[in-house]
């Protein structure tokens, strides 16, 4: 399998330093991350390389279908590796706790919009949010 790099070249992309950068640091870190996190791996020893070219490196790597993100419960943008795959989660709103939820679980749902309303639903990543079951039962609803 290709680096990041490598991939991004193939698609036509150019390597800048700051790129590198910001791929080196990514590739550092597992599951999902926000900008900043990246940012954080390098801030200190390349203070040239700002948050903005963070953000907008992960952008192209979105375009170029090697990353993607979604939004949690507080808003903000959460990246993965498009090798990932696509995936689901429940977010608790009392306690923070994330859980990858079952694939077959949704299926059903993106059979029934289509059918429903003709809505050709891209459920490949995104976040439910409610209460865990420890949460719901301590009656926890921050």
């Amino acid at each position: 399998m290709p680096t990041l790099s490598e991939a991004l070249r193939e698609r036509g992309y150019r390597i800048t330093l700051q790129r590198q950068i910001i791929i080196d640091a990514l590739e550092s870190l597992e599951g999902h991350f926000t900008a900043e996190d990246i940012y954080g791996r390098f801030k200190e020893r390349f203070p040239q390389v700002n948050v903005s070219t963070v953000y907008r490196t992960l952008e192209l790597l979105e375009e170029a279908g090697l990353a993607a993100h979604t939004h949690f419960d507080d808003g903000i943008a959460k990246w993965h590796l498009a090798e990932v795959g696509p995936h689901q989660h429940l977010v608790c709103r009392g306690c923070g706790k994330e859980e990858e939820l079952d694939l077959d679980v949704v299926r059903p749902l993106a059979r029934s919009l289509q059918s429903r309303y003709g809505f050709r639903a891209d459920l490949g990543h995104f976040a439910i949010v409610g209460l865990c079951r420890d949460c719901a039962q301590s009656g926890d609803s921050k």
